[in-house]
């Protein structure tokens, strides 16, 4: 589209979960309902229109190893956007990625900053690695730097137990966590066993990734708390993978770790039955592909989520969660076009009919 076209969106624009309109013009790359006056040069898009699809663990600029250069990145967030995800929560990444933000063609990212992972506790190149005594400090330090949240690596495994364990005192979760609250950041964790969870969420944690060791005594606290979780089924999937290649070296985590995959679509149904706050989140980045978005929701529905919620979660819901706005008069026009009602069956978002992102579309 040339400056100054006029995109019409028409069909069924889902401006929410219930709330349907016929029809959205984009004028200057923002959302009106109101037909503008004297459009000459209008481009017209039919279809089911949904705000752009949200990925809520995403990692831009992290490889296997580490950090990639912008090439890559790039790749990265073009996969994203072909995808249908133009909005990503960058759950940590050791690059920075601010050149996105001068790119009107690349999702949009709201980022974590680096892990902040205890030391020769977590993958080697993707975290800081600290101790206890200085966590307060790297927290601060990434809330400034992040765009309102802060990613702790709340366990992983303990060589010397062979098996996962909580990587934080108590005392020192409780005091990070208050500091990145008083500097206006959010706080999440990667979590895969049940030992961390209850400190982490006493002491006053915004959400939990992957929350495979959620069992029912913790859901009422998690629900009570409103404390969210992105559950990344298609990285848990890759669980018995992992354990296999543990199986001689340290056969306890490998063991928890197919315990904690074969029970996993229960626990997402248990929290989610509890009210708990549920989102989608790929986990890609490091060894995951990326644009996997349509893959989760698909997930969620596999672990018994209604196919509203689930598209919610990686849309409505989630947009709301990150305080970033959909299809409202005024919000920057980034949208996905279908040619089906994602739904009624989710499985239509694994192929999208147009991509819109600041009002351009992507062709």
């Amino acid at each position: 589209m040339s400056d100054g076209a006029v995109l019409h969106v028409k069909g069924r624009v889902l401006v929410g979960p219930e709330e349907v309109r016929d029809e959205l013009w984009v004028v200057g790359g923002r959302v009106s309902y109101d037909r503008p006056a004297g459009a000459g040069d209008v481009r017209t898009v039919e279809g089911w229109a949904l705000p752009g699809l949200v990925d809520a663990h995403c990692h831009v600029g992290l490889g296997a190893h580490g950090p990639v250069d912008a090439a890559t990145a790039e790749k990265q967030a073009l996969t994203d956007r072909e995808a249908g995800t133009l909005l990503i929560r960058d759950a940590g990444s050791p690059s920075d990625t601010r050149w996105v933000d001068d790119r009107e063609d690349l999702p949009k990212i709201i980022r974590a900053g680096r892990h902040i992972a205890r030391t020769r506790r977590y993958i080697r190149n993707f975290a800081w690695e600290i101790e206890p005594e200085d966590l307060v400090a790297y927290v601060a330090q990434e809330a400034r730097r992040g765009d309102g949240w802060v990613k702790l690596v709340g366990d992983w495994i303990d060589r010397d137990l062979g098996d996962l364990s909580a990587c934080w005192p108590r005392e020192a979760v409780e005091a990070a966590i208050a500091e990145a609250h008083r500097l206006g950041a959010r706080v999440t964790a990667h979590c895969f066993a049940e030992s961390s969870l209850r400190d982490l969420v006493e002491a006053g944690i915004d959400c939990i990734e992957h929350a495979t060791g959620l069992t029912d005594d913790l859901i009422p606290l998690f629900a009570e708390r409103g404390v969210a979780i992105v559950p990344t089924l298609v990285n848990i999937a890759t669980f018995p993978q992992l354990a296999a290649g543990g199986d001689s070296k340290f056969p306890r985590w490998s063991a928890h770790m197919r315990r904690l995959h074969e029970r996993r679509y229960d626990t997402v149904r248990g929290a989610y039955d509890a009210g708990i706050p549920v989102f989608v989140g790929t986990d890609a980045g490091g060894s995951l592909a990326h644009g996997l978005v349509a893959d989760e929701v698909a997930e969620l529905v596999t672990a018994g989520i209604p196919a509203v919620d689930a598209v919610s979660a990686a849309s409505w819901g989630a947009r709301a969660w990150l305080g970033r706005p959909g299809l409202e008069e005024g919000a920057p026009a980034d949208l996905v076009v279908y040619e089906d009602d994602p739904r009624t069956d989710v499985r239509v978002l694994a192929a999208p009919r147009r991509v819109v992102l600041n009002g351009l579309v992507i062709d």
